[in-house]
């Protein structure tokens, strides 16, 4: 009894007042003693060479009563890289049934050799007719990076098999126009494209672009929100039941009852991780067997998109368009305001126009220390800048009032403009040069990094200031990231590290697994080799039918239900 408690490497677990460690030890060796032979081994013997991993019964002896420092280690590995092993065997099982579906095999007409080529070579032949008109009406050239990713996409939609994609770039690295090159892939073929957004300012903001990008071939882009009057919600439909509709870009308007596709060949999704796994489903529901291309605003770090989107091809845009400038990006202390404002100014002067960036919309008593956007609006027209025209944007206001105030500001009515975040994503103002973040240590650095994201998408350098007061650590490293790198997915590897995989996104997300063992930050390499295997399982045996993988296939089918309900593994 003694030896279970003293001179060794002892457990920690989680107690409560009344339940001890002492207890737990006791009870845990009293299990292992009666039921430790019984332990099943579910790692085929490959697997386990190949990586270097002890058996499963050893493993959970160590992991409870370790016999040296080495063996706890070992132990570990086994135990993360069985956790990893399962889940990634039951993403690939969704990948390869989701990939198995027969979808639609777009046909891709071949042009000319003029214009911009679409791969490196530089007589490669581009497809024609509203592709290639499109490609020839663009201004600049696409980034290689641009040029490989809408491969990756093209051959899934000529492919018969239905494409299940995931989409992510930096911010300004042009997903947009890899994303109406798809649409255009779909409509060249006589089917629909839809593109659904989480917000409505962020419908406005793709549906502005696309028209701009799509009407000039003759395309009709429809708009479809909650809030539209009757007679034009009454045409969208119509248009969308009876074709007319090629492109229809649209919030969560678009999966409810009533609206019926003609024809819809690509389901594209925005800013997915704000979207439920049911909500996305319905959309692809709306057509037979639509590709599904889902794009995310910022990216995101490898270990997690394996984790949470391992069932999806992944196509990355890791570069961004040449001569775009760096955004400098500046610590601001509260007695440096008026140097601040005195800046601010000076570039509203210049022709240019700014944004102030607030995280309430009113005075909150509970955080009665910040400042609320509604009275800062009046405070900064009344008292800091009265000769300047100062607006105010948050997400409480009424649609039409919030399209009214970005009308303005991109026809330069606005010099000053105050928000939420409601402009965090989707805003395009190519005149808009400087950013104030106040109270930056309250917000994450996603949402930092995409509000920074308003500014520096002209010609002309932009500037984005924090005004933060940071009182933890985590603020104060936060604040310094974003000084020290403009670069998205440095930031994104920063944010997981900082949260943690559960608070990435913003709130906890239900779809990011409980590990026990396996920590995705500091056990990535493990995370690389399940993935590799599962993968390699899934290839030989997508069935899992083989005598080894028999109780595999039963742990998936009881323990992991819910990752595999959109599976089949017969």
């Amino acid at each position: 009894e003694t030896l279970i408690h003293t001179k060794r490497i002892v457990p920690k677990y989680a107690l409560t007042a009344k339940l001890t460690a002492k207890m737990m030890r006791s009870w845990m060796r009293a299990a292992l003693d009666a039921y430790g032979d019984s332990i099943p081994e579910i790692l085929p013997w490959p697997i386990r060479k190949r990586q270097g991993l002890i058996d499963r019964q050893t493993a959970i002896n160590e992991i409870h009563f370790p016999t040296s420092e080495e063996y706890r280690l070992a132990a570990q590995k086994r135990l993360a890289f069985d956790e990893f092993f399962l889940l990634s065997l039951g993403m690939e099982l969704k990948k390869n049934h989701k990939t198995s579906q027969r979808g639609i095999p777009f046909r891709i007409d071949v042009g000319g050799t003029s214009g911009p080529d679409l791969e490196h070579g530089p007589t490669h032949r581009y497809p024609s007719s509203l592709l290639r008109q499109f490609l020839d009406s663009l201004p600049f050239e696409l980034t290689g990076a641009q040029k490989r990713v809408f491969n990756e996409i093209r051959k899934d939609m000529q492919s018969s098999k239905v494409m299940n994609r995931l989409l992510q770039g930096d911010v300004g690295s042009g997903k947009t126009v890899v994303a109406a090159m798809a649409l255009l892939v779909a409509i060249q073929n006589g089917y629909q494209g839809a593109l659904m957004v989480p917000t409505e300012i962020l419908a406005e903001q793709h549906y502005n672009t696309l028209s701009e990008l799509l009407t000039p071939l003759g395309l009709n882009v429809v708009l479809l929100k909650s809030d539209l009057p009757k007679a034009s919600r009454e045409a969208a439909l119509t248009a969308i039941a009876d074709g007319t509709a090629h492109l229809i870009v649209g919030t969560q308007a678009l999966i409810q009852d009533g609206v019926d596709f003609h024809k819809l060949g690509l389901a594209i999704t925005d800013e997915q991780h704000r979207f439920g796994v049911m909500q996305r489903a319905t959309l692809r529901h709306k057509g037979q067997m639509p590709d599904v291309l889902v794009m995310t605003a910022t990216p995101i770090p490898r270990t997690l998109s394996l984790t949470l989107y391992g069932d999806l091809n992944l196509s990355v845009i890791d570069e961004l368009p040449p001569g775009r400038k760096k955004i400098e990006t500046t610590w601001v202390k509260e007695n440096e305001r008026q140097k601040l404002y005195a800046k601010l100014e000076r570039e509203v002067r210049r022709g240019k126009q700014a944004y102030l960036v607030y995280p309430l919309v009113e005075e909150s008593e509970k955080l009665e220390e910040l400042k609320a956007a509604t009275s800062m609006a009046e405070h900064f027209q009344n008292d800091v800048f009265p000769h300047l025209r100062v607006g105010l944007l948050h997400g409480q206001m009424k649609a039409a009032e919030k399209q009214e105030t970005m009308a303005q500001f991109k026809a330069r009515q606005i010099d000053i403009l105050v928000a939420t975040t409601v402009i965090e994503v989707g805003i395009d103002v190519p005149n808009a040069t400087l950013m104030v973040i106040e109270h930056a240590e309250r917000f994450g650095l996603a949402q930092l990094h995409q509000l920074r994201g308003r500014v520096g998408r002209g010609r002309d350098a932009s500037a984005c200031y924090l005004v933060a007061t940071p009182k933890t650590d985590d603020a104060y490293r936060r604040v310094q990231v974003m000084v020290r790198t403009n670069n998205g997915f440095e930031i994104a590897e920063e944010d997981l590290s900082i949260r943690g995989p559960g608070e990435f996104f913003g709130t906890r997300q239900s779809g990011i697994p409980n590990f026990k063992i396996a920590n995705i930050l500091k056990d990535a390499n493990v995370l690389e080799a399940a993935k590799k295997e599962a993968a390699r399982v899934v290839k030989a045996d997508a069935k899992l039918n083989a005598p080894e993988h028999q109780l595999l296939k039963h742990l998936l089918q009881t323990s992991m239900r819910a990752v595999l309900k959109m599976a089949s593994i017969g």
